[in-house]
C-alpha cells in the first residue's frame, strides 16, 4: 500500500524523523492560508507547493496542457494560491505515470528549507528496502540526490553505496556511521545524519515498510539533515499489525480494476496484453502467462483466484477481465487439487449466463479432481465456451483465438 508524502512524512515524526514541514490541503484558498501559517512560524517568504500523488518525477512533471510543474516555489500568498489553482484537479504527467498522468487532488504547502546560511546546502539519497537475494534489508545511498537520481544510477553507478542489514542484529552503529562519512559529511552534519539514518531504518521495521524512500535527503545550511520528500510503501500483508494505516489508503490513486478485484480477495494485476487469464495459484498463474506467450497471445492480466474458487469469484473474476478493452479472449486455467473442478466449472456456466453477451472467446482448461466430470458440465451447457484438459490443448485454443 502506497502513501503521501504528506502521509509518509507524519509518520516518519513518530519516529523522531526530521522532515521538512507542511500542511496538505485540498483547495487553493486552504493553500493560501497554509503559506500564512507556515511564514509565521519558520520567518520565511519563500514556500513549496507539491502536487500529492502516487509517482515519483513530480519536479519534471507538468499538468496536461499547461506549463505547470508538478512542484513549484512560490514567494508570496498569492503566488502559492495561484499554483495550488493550477495543481488542483489538474492531471500531472511524469516519467512515472505514463501519458495518461494522475489527477492531483490535494497539494502539500511546504516550509522552504533551501535558506541561506554558514554552510553549502546539499542533496543526497537513501532508500531501504529488502534484498530477495540476500534474504536482509539493504540501505542504497548516494552524494547525488534529487531529481536526476535515475541517471546517476545508470550512468555513474559507482556513485551508488550499499549497507547490507542483517535481520537479527538490527542497524549497528558502526553502519550509519559507515554512511554518513560516505556521504562525506562531518561535525555537527555527522553526528545528524547518524541520528537521522538509525531512526529512520527503526521506522522502516517499525512500520513494516515494503520500500521507504527519502530523496532528496538535504542538509541545511545550519547542518541539519531532513527528508524533504519521503516515498513509503507498506507490506500489505503485515496491515494486520497496524489497523490504524490502513485508514491512510487512497484508492483513488489505485487501478480501479485491482481495488474491485480485491473487494473479492482476487490476486488481480492489470498488465497490457490481449489475453485474460483466470487461474488457482500463483506459481500456475505465471506458468499460464508464459504459456500465452508461447502461444502468440500477451496477457492481459495476472489472476489467481485462490484455492477456493466458486461460482461468485469466477463471475467477478469474469467481469473484471471483461473491463479491458483489449482481450480478444479468456483463458480459465484450474488445477483442482482443494477445489474441484466441477464445481469450478459449474461457476463458469453460472457466471457466463449471468454476465450474458459475452462475445470473446472463452476457453477453460481444468485438470484434477473431477477434471472429466467438469469437461462434460461445460459441452453439455451449450455455451460458447471451449474447453480442455491439456495444457498443450489450451494453448493450441488460444494460439487460434489471437491469431
Amino acid at each position: 500500500m502506497n502513501l503521501h508524502e504528506y502521509q509518509a512524512k507524519e509518520l516518519l515524526k513518530k519516529y523522531n524523523v526530521p522532515v521538512q514541514e507542511g500542511i496538505p490541503v485540498d483547495r487553493a484558498d486552504a493553500a493560501e492560508e497554509a503559506y500564512k501559517n507556515l511564514k509565521v512560524q519558520f520567518g520565511n517568504n519563500f514556500a513549496v507547493v507539491k502536487a500529492q500523488i502516487h509517482a515519483g518525477g513530480r519536479g519534471k512533471g507538468k499538468i496536461q496542457g499547461t506549463e505547470q510543474r508538478g512542484v513549484a516555489v512560490g514567494k508570496s500568498a498569492e503566488e502559492i494560491k495561484n499554483i495550488a489553482s493550477n495543481l488542483l484537479g489538474g492531471t500531472l504527467v511524469t516519467i512515472q505515470t505514463g501519458a495518461a498522468g494522475k489527477v492531483v487532488n490535494k497539494v502539500l504547502v511546504a516550509q522552504d528549507v533551501y535558506y541561506p546560511g554558514p554552510n553549502p546546502v546539499k542533496e543526497f539519497y537513501l532508500s531501504i528496502l529488502l534484498d530477495r537475494s540476500k534474504g536482509q534489508n539493504v540501505i542504497m545511498y548516494s552524494t547525488e540526490g534529487g531529481m536526476d537520481i535515475e541517471e546517476v544510477a545508470h550512468n555513474t553507478p559507482d556513485k551508488i553505496f550499499k549497507e547490507w542489514v542483517h535481520p537479527g542484529g538490527g542497524l549497528q552503529g558502526f553502519q550509519a556511521r559507515k554512511i554518513a562519512f560516505n556521504l562525506g559529511l562531518k561535525g555537527e552534519a555527522f553526528k545528524n545524519c547518524v541520528k537521522f539514518v538509525t531512526n529512520l531504518y527503526n521506522a522502516y521495521v517499525g512500520l513494516d515498510c515494503a520500500m521507504l524512500e527519502i530523496n532528496p535527503l538535504f542538509k541545511t545550511a545550519d547542518e541539519k539533515i531532513i527528508a524533504v520528500d519521503c516515498k513509503m510503501g507498506l507490506d500489505d500483508n503485515a496491515l494486520m499489525r497496524h489497523p490504524e494505516l490502513e485508514a491512510l489508503r487512497d484508492i483513488s490513486e489505485e487501478d480501479p480494476t485491482e481495488v474491485e478485484a480485491g473487494k473479492y480477495n482476487l490476486n488481480f494485476v492489470k498488465l497490457d496484453g490481449n489475453v485474460g487469464c483466470m487461474v488457482n495459484g500463483a506459481g500456475l498463474a505465471m506458468a499460464t502467462m508464459d504459456m500465452i506467450k508461447l502461444s502468440g497471445g500477451e496477457p492481459a492480466n495476472f489472476l489467481d483466484v485462490g484455492g477456493t474458487a466458486n461460482a461468485t469469484t469466477v463471475e467477478a473474476g469474469f467481469r473484471i477481465i471483461l473491463k479491458d478493452p483489449k482481450v480478444k479472449a479468456i483463458l480459465i486455467n484450474i488445477f483442482g487439487g482443494i477445489v474441484r473442478c466441477d464445481r469450478v466449472a459449474q461457476g463458469v456456466i453460472d457466471a457466463y449466463k449471468s454476465i450474458g453477451n459475452i462475445t470473446v472467446p472463452i476457453i477453460v482448461r481444468l485438470q484434477g479432481t473431477n477434471a472429466e466430470e467438469a469437461k462434460k458440465l461445460i459441452e453439455e451447457s451449450g455455451l460458447k465456451v471451449q474447453s480442455a484438459i491439456l495444457l498443450s490443448e489450451a494453448a493450441a485454443l488460444v494460439g487460434k483465438a489471437v491469431a
